[in-house]
């Protein structure tokens, strides 16, 4: 998530109440989080596990709950609570918009582009040619839809990210203020959600074509060409490389990725990063040869007088 405008450290300490270490003048492009964050970018860490993770990322700036030395090069913000801190930030630079009309006066859509019936559209949304929106769709604030796209209905882009932090009150909301990008000749099916990035993109690439009542968690990319069947659920933080195929009713693990080609099989859960070129099967996903063996096997050993004729 880029701010309008660069800022610098000592406004950014002013804004959420915080300590710094550094030049006062130190300039920050934005925020982002730590999978993705870049050079110039602000990142928040409240872990000791993912400390020297935060530290020596690619982040310019740490938001952070410890007193520690400073990397060269980078600067800190020191907060006792930079969960918290890091949402008064995106609410500040990108501050949720209450809707005032079906379709946001300042929403660009190209000429070519159908809008059924029905379609909602917020705020700084781009949508280009001779694409197909169809009733009831829902497409939210920041989401850039590229050319051939068809959005089937019902579907809603840009959604809260589903990231919460677990309080002794309850679970508190990680504010989403990430966009989601759709590139050319996408097909998203009927009742499909596409969450937007916490603070960047959840982006599905070109070709790829995702079937109904889908679910595609924050931050994710799929790549290009890929084939998403319906039930399917990815949670965030995830990579597809091109060329996957995820059957019906699979189950993706967050924070993982899976290899280009591969393919999973229908009720399949994927817990680990996946080797491309193979095909998966098994309610936790392995190579499905490898799976169809032990199912054989177990239905040996359970019918061992059958075996023995």
């Amino acid at each position: 998530m880029f701010y309008p405008e660069k800022q610098k450290l000592s406004d950014i300490a002013a804004i959420i109440g915080a300590e710094f270490v550094g030049d006062p003048d130190f300039l920050i492009t934005g925020q982002n989080e730590i999978h993705v964050v870049q050079k110039g970018e602000l990142v928040f860490v409240d872990h000791p596990k993912y400390y020297d993770k935060a530290l020596n990322s690619n982040a310019s700036v740490i938001l952070i709950n410890k007193k520690t030395h400073c990397p060269p090069g980078k600067a800190l913000l020191i907060h006792d609570d930079p969960f918290s801190a890091f949402n008064l930030l995106t609410a500040r630079f990108r501050p949720y918009t209450p809707p005032t009309a079906q379709i946001h006066p300042e929403t660009q859509i190209d000429e070519s582009t159908v809008i059924g019936p029905g379609v909602f559209i917020g705020p700084n949304v781009k949508i280009g040619k001779d694409c197909i929106v169809h009733p009831n769709a829902t497409i939210l604030g920041h989401t850039t839809i590229g050319n051939n796209v068809i959005i089937h209905p019902g579907c809603v882009l840009g959604g809260d990210a589903f990231y919460y932090k677990k309080r002794e009150t309850g679970f508190d909301r990680l504010l989403s203020g990430g966009r989601v990008l759709v590139e050319d000749e996408v097909e998203i099916g009927s009742g499909t959600t596409i969450d937007r990035g916490v603070s960047g993109d959840t982006t599905i690439k070109k070709g790829t074509k995702i079937d109904n009542l889908c679910q595609i968690g924050h931050d994710t990319v799929i790549g290009e060409n890929c084939l998403i069947a319906a039930h399917t659920g990815i949670a965030g933080c995830t990579v597809l490389e091109d060329d996957v195929t995820l059957w019906g009713r699979v189950g993706v693990n967050s924070g993982i990725t899976i290899g280009k080609g591969a393919s999973v099989y229908a009720s399949s859960g994927v817990s680990k990063t996946l080797e491309g070129g193979k095909q998966y099967f098994g309610t936790i996903a392995q190579e499905a040869s490898k799976t169809f063996r032990e199912m054989a096997t177990l239905r040996r050993l359970a019918n061992p007088r059958k075996n023995n004729k």
